[in-house]
């Protein structure tokens, strides 16, 4: 059997200074949700999704998603912005009736923010970050709070990774970046990062994982004495 983890990060010798957390599927157990709302929007509209099938847009920011699918199957009826306004609502709302923390989310947040600043970094737009932070109680966890649509381009371009370790005052370098999604590990690597990895069970053995530093199969795994070894 695979161990937990496996670590080669930081060789160079940079001390890390900050942490940069995505929040669907690693956070807050979302991505089964997002799945959900799209099988319900997009079925709407004649695009058919199975809700037994993984989620092949992971990490996309929902315009990408939206025009992603329109391009497959164009719809007539509302417009690709309107339909991401309504996926949007439809996750908020699943995320308050049916959403819940992930195991070692807490205790993650507090080990980063023991070692210095976190932020968020995510795809999703700001407004249902806010929304789903504020529902779990989860805002002043976070220094910043930094989402993709106000990015050129989403992940896996580093972008959105960039941007929040500017606003910590940390160099790309010395951020710990906890991602799930492929599309996370291969932004942060691109943004010269150090990646701590947590995909699905499903997804594990997706190639993009072998970049991490570091790969859980929960935050519950996330010791401090890993942390120590790699924070100023």
């Amino acid at each position: 059997m695979q161990p937990p983890y496996f670590s080669v990060c930081n060789g160079g010798g940079v001390r890390l200074r900050a942490s940069l957390f995505d929040m669907d599927g690693l956070l807050i157990d979302s991505e089964i949700l997002w799945h959900k709302a799209e099988v319900e929007i997009f079925g709407s509209l004649g695009v058919t999704l199975a809700l037994d099938v993984g989620r092949s847009t992971k990490g996309m920011f929902v315009n990408e998603v939206v025009n992603y699918w329109f391009a497959q199957f164009p719809w007539t009826g509302p417009s690709p912005d309107e339909v991401a306004e309504q996926l949007l609502a439809r996750v908020g709302d699943l995320v308050e009736a049916e959403g819940r923390l992930l195991p070692g989310a807490h205790r993650a947040l507090d080990l980063a923010g023991e070692r210095g600043p976190v932020a968020i970094a995510s795809s999703t737009p700001i407004a249902l970050i806010v929304r789903c932070l504020e529902h779990f109680e989860l805002m002043d966890r976070f220094s910043s709070i930094h989402s993709a649509e106000l990015e050129p381009y989403g992940k896996p371009h580093p972008g959105v990774f960039l941007s929040a370790a500017s606003a910590l005052g940390a160099a790309p370098r010395e951020c710990l970046v906890v991602e799930d999604s492929a599309a996370g590990v291969l932004a942060a690597k691109a943004g010269r990062m150090c990646v701590v990895a947590v995909p699905t069970f499903e997804d594990r053995l997706e190639p993009e994982f072998a970049l991490a530093d570091l790969v859980l199969t929960s935050l519950e795994d996330l010791t401090p004495e890993w942390l120590d070894e790699r924070f100023a």
